[in-house]
């Protein structure tokens, strides 16, 4: 089963993610901690990346669509994978439809975890990752991005018919029950 994960910032995709990889014994691939560690080792793609990041701005979308090709062509993702943090643009999103095509694989479902803006300012300011940019400042400006330049992402897979909307508030079980239900 392939699986994006989508949402804004603090929709609690890598929290799900976990959970469905648990679940379905799939593995869970998200770009931001691949991000992280390169920026964690300051590889060449971890400085550059860290500098696009503490703007507020993404990464550019070849950069990111060659990390996830690359990664996904691992005989660990053969018989499935969930993704989270990709596709961020249209072009990313075309990219990868492209990549499916060419491996003769499919998109099996789009999870759109649905949270209101007040409750993820909220949610990323408590989390206390460390980032640079978790700023009440800075989580609006990285939530103005995801609006204008991510968004649009969940309107080329509804063309497909392949978006599922969940509520993202609730427990994290009650929310995981909600995935499960529109996966089965």
């Amino acid at each position: 089963m392939n699986i994006i994960l989508f949402g804004p910032p603090g929709a609690g995709k890598g929290t799900q993610a976990k959970l469905l990889q648990d679940e379905f014994s799939i593995p869970h691939l998200s770009t931001g901690d691949i991000f992280r560690a390169a920026i964690k080792n300051k590889t060449p793609l971890g400085v550059k990346v860290k500098s696009i990041l503490d703007s507020g701005e993404l990464v550019p979308d070849q950069t990111v669509v060659d990390l996830v090709a690359d990664e996904l062509s691992k005989d660990k993702y053969q018989d499935g994978y969930i993704l989270d943090g990709f596709p961020r643009t249209v072009v990313q999103a075309e990219a990868f439809d492209s990549f499916l095509e060419s491996n003769n694989d499919k998109l099996d479902a789009f999870i759109l975890l649905s949270v209101p803006e007040e409750e993820l300012i909220k949610r990323i300011l408590s989390r206390g990752e460390g980032r640079s940019d978790d700023t009440e400042e800075k989580v609006k400006t990285r939530l103005q991005v995801y609006r204008e330049e991510t968004q649009p992402v969940m309107k080329h897979y509804e063309k497909q018919g392949k978006v599922q909307e969940i509520d993202g508030i609730g427990t994290i079980d009650e929310i995981f029950g909600r995935i499960k239900s529109a996966l089965t």
